[in-house]
This record gives structure tokens, C-alpha cells and sequence, in this order.
């Protein structure tokens, strides 16, 4: 059985454990993540059914650990998620190691022109099954939709307030990019929710450790990507919340299917930004849904409280008195797989560390230009003092001298006018008068 994702793998072998725990059917999942040993050791006793992703199914059988000559069936499920994913190829590598002689199933949550081709070229004369009801609207009758035009700015507000309406159990919050999802996780955090974030940027202890915490109801949030989700069978699922519009109909309608299972009430709350108002007319037009025009919402809007049953007063953060009341993520145990690749926590175990040995000091004197730097640098204080003194003796003689020459300059000079005293004239004027009266 080929899945796309692993935690759909994961999945599907609990279902095959429980339906086949009678008849002592042997189950053994493989995928990406976790150690070859495991996985190795499990095929050489013999197994009944094999759950893998395509990437380490090809690789346990160029390790000539698994052999595919001995298949009598094929099923592949989430056909068009591992068209969307581009197994395609791998898909056609293990096909052709699987004999002619074969059953083989696909299941499709759509069937678009891609899985039409391959099922022609892979199934001979098959069936075809169809699930559906008259409408394609219809898919999910028991979700009460509700879709708000919301402010890029105002959505973790607004998601805050919606988380703690009446009545909310466990809820799915939907992002486009797995930062958007750690961003969205980590404020919910800090607005005193028990959320954690699941994307593939995770490594596979730390997803499947979130899955689990979500099951068991130790966290009441739980913040994925589509690809992380895809498949997802949680019980008691009651909000699914798409913080971001999603890129077509079929991922809407594969969202909000994570609630309203097994015949229980759901309710599906779209956000949707000004930039993402003609995708929205496209998904709405193709599920004939009843939300062309949403209405313009914000946190404080009174028919977002009536609509969702949030109680009048709810801010963004949940009241201390509120908070705690699940065991959180840190309750759930870390579970040690074994994970290949690098290790994306950061942590450095204890018993891989080495005892360094402790550095010898040596005094090594500075140098440079083969000379110790603390000789020249003596040198060069002795240089410049030599300088200082010798700069002020020289300033010294220049005003002795600027002194002198001073001195030497001032003289008491006389105003003349063309040569001659300015005096000289009155003087010699008084002098002719006193002559002519003689």
C-alpha cells in the first residue's frame, strides 16, 4: 500500500492493525525519518502488509530488502495528493517491479485528468466506485461553513476570540507555508492556548509526537499545513479554521472534512484577506456555496460573536483562570526513532559528547616583523617622548624669539602726508601769517 504522506501511513496501519488484529495479519509501515534497522529487521521476519511512502519503498528495494516480485496487490491511496506531491515516477518504478498478475486499487478523493490517465494505463478493465452526494457542496452535510472577510493584521485576533467560543473541543487550524504555521503556533502560545505546529520542516519525531498529543486531547490546537494534513482521521474534531483561503475547491473541501466525521455536528470557519477575494469567487463559484460577497469582519465586530457563539467580552488572551487545563505538548514524550538525516533541534546528546582535554597555556610573546611587540612599542614610547620633548623645546625657543622680534619691531613712528609730518603744515601756515603782520 503506497500513502503520500507518512503520518497517512502511520494512519492506515493502526486501521489494518485494528481490522486485522483477529487474524494475527502482520503490518509494517515504512517511510522517511526513522532508521533503516527497524524497518530491516521487520521485513527479514516476514510481514503480511507493507504501508510505505514511495521514496522509502524504492529504497529498501535497491537495498534488495524488499522484494516487490511477490505482490498480488497494489493499492494506492491518495492518488491525487501523490500526483500533486510528483510521485508519479516513483509510482511507475514500483509498478514495474510488481507482477502483471495483480489486484490493484486506487483511491482518489478527485479524479482529475491525470489520474484518469493512470488508471487506464495501470488497471485492466477496473471499476469504477463513486462516493458522493447529489451536490458536490453536499460532501460535508453535517459542517456549518462560515466564511469573513478579515484584515491580513486582525486574523490571530480574531482566531484568539473564535478558540474560545462555546462548545469548541479539539481544532485544526489550516496555513498556506509552514512559517506561517510556526508564526500562527507560537503566538497562540503566547495568548495562553495549548497549540503546536505540524509541517515538514518538523522532524518525524516531533510530528508524530504533536499527532499524538492532538489525539489524546493533550493539545487543544493544532496548526498544519495541507500535506501534514492530508487524510488526517482525529476524533472530536469540532472547529476546522483555514487562517489562510486555500488554493482551490478541493482543498477546501478536503479541510473542512477534518470535522463533521462519523455523523457529528463541525463548524468551518474561512478567513479570507482582501487579496484573496477572486481566488475565494472561484472556490465558491465551483462548490456553489453561498458566500460570493463575505462579510467584512474584524475582532470586535458584534455578528462575529453572535454568528460562532463567542461570549460577549472575549479578548485575545485566554483568562489565567482558563488556561492549564490540558497537559500541553511537554506532557507528550519525545519519542526516540532513531530519525536519519541531520538532527533539526539543536540538541547534542549527552552520551555522544567527548571529554575535551583542557588547553596548555603558554606565554607567547607578541611579535611582529620578528621583533616583540612590547620591545617596540617601549621603543616607540621612548621615540615619541624624544619627539614630545624635543617639539617642546622648539615651541619653547619660537616664543622667546616671536617675544623678541616683537620688541624689536615696535618703534614710535610718526603720521606724515606726502612725506612729511601731518603737523608740519598748520605749523608753517602759523609762521607766514605772523610774518605779514610784521
Amino acid at each position: 500500500m503506497v500513502a503520500p504522506t507518512r503520518e497517512l501511513a502511520l494512519q492506515v496501519t493502526d486501521d489494518l492493525l485494528v481490522a486485522g488484529g483477529k487474524l494475527g495479519t502482520r503490518v509494517l509501515s515504512v517511510y522517511g525519518g526513522r532508521a533503516y534497522e527497524p524497518q530491516i529487521s521487520a521485513l527479514r521476519d516476514g510481514v503480511d502488509v507493507v504501508v510505505g511512502t514511495p521514496g522509502r519503498l524504492l529504497d529498501l528495494v535497491k537495498q534488495k530488502h524488499l522484494d516487490l516480485s511477490k505482490i498480488g496487490v497494489l493499492v494506492l491511496d491518495e492518488a491525487d495528493r501523490m500526483l500533486d506531491l510528483g510521485f508519479l515516477p516513483d509510482i511507475e518504478r514500483i509498478v514495474e517491479r510488481i507482477p502483471a498478475q495483480r489486484q490493484t486499487m486506487l483511491f482518489s478523493a478527485t479524479m482529475p485528468g491525470e489520474i484518469v490517465a493512470l488508471s487506464r494505463r495501470y488497471l485492466t478493465r477496473p471499476t469504477n466506485v463513486r462516493a458522493e452526494s447529489h451536490t458536490e457542496s453536499d460532501a460535508t452535510p453535517q459542517v456549518v461553513q462560515h466564511v469573513f472577510q478579515a484584515h491580513q493584521m486582525d486574523k490571530p485576533e480574531m482566531l484568539a476570540r473564535l478558540l474560545q467560543a462555546e462548545g469548541r473541543g479539539l481544532t485544526m487550524v489550516f496555513c498556506q507555508t509552514k512559517r506561517a504555521c510556526d508564526r500562527v503556533a507560537a503566538d497562540l502560545e503566547q495568548r495562553g492556548f495549548d497549540a503546536a505546529a505540524v509541517h515538514g520542516d518538523l522532524g518525524q519525531s516531533q510530528r508524530e509526537r504533536a499527532l499524538r498529543a492532538f489525539r489524546n486531547g493533550k493539545i487543544g490546537v493544532l496548526v498544519a499545513t495541507d500535506v501534514a494534513a492530508r487524510g488526517l482521521d482525529v476524533d472530536d474534531v469540532t472547529h476546522v479554521v483555514n487562517f489562510e483561503c486555500p488554493d482551490s475547491a478541493d482543498t477546501y473541501v478536503h479541510r473542512i472534512g477534518r470535522t463533521g466525521r462519523a455523523g457529528k455536528e463541525g463548524v468551518a470557519v474561512t478567513f479570507v484577506d482582501w487579496s484573496d477575494l477572486t481566488r475565494w469567487k472561484l472556490i465558491n463559484g465551483t462548490l456553489d456555496l453561498p458566500f460570493a460577497n463575505p462579510e467584512e469582519t474584524y475582532s470586535t465586530s458584534p455578528h462575529f460573536f453572535e454568528t460562532l457563539g463567542i461570549p460577549e467580552g472575549t479578548k485575545g488572551r485566554l483568562p489565567a483562570d482558563q488556561r492549564n487545563g490540558r497537559a500541553g505538548l511537554a506532557a507528550e514524550e519525545l519519542e526516540d526513532i532513531g530519525e536519519t538525516g541531520k538532527v533539526r533541534t539543536g540538541h547534542v546528546r549527552e552520551d555522544r559528547e567527548r571529554p575535551r582535554p583542557r588547553r596548555r597555556k603558554r606565554n607567547r610573546a607578541r611579535t611582529r616583523a620578528g621583533k616583540p611587540i612590547e620591545a617596540g612599542a617601549a621603543a616607540g614610547t621612548a621615540a615619541s617622548a624624544a619627539r614630545s620633548d624635543k617639539a617642546t623645546a622648539s615651541s619653547g625657543d619660537n616664543v622667546v624669539d616671536a617675544v623678541a622680534t616683537e620688541r624689536k619691531r615696535s618703534r614710535n613712528r610718526r603720521r606724515t602726508r606726502s612725506g612729511k609730518p601731518t603737523g608740519a603744515p598748520a605749523a608753517t601756515g602759523a609762521d607766514t601769517a605772523g610774518s605779514q603782520s610784521a
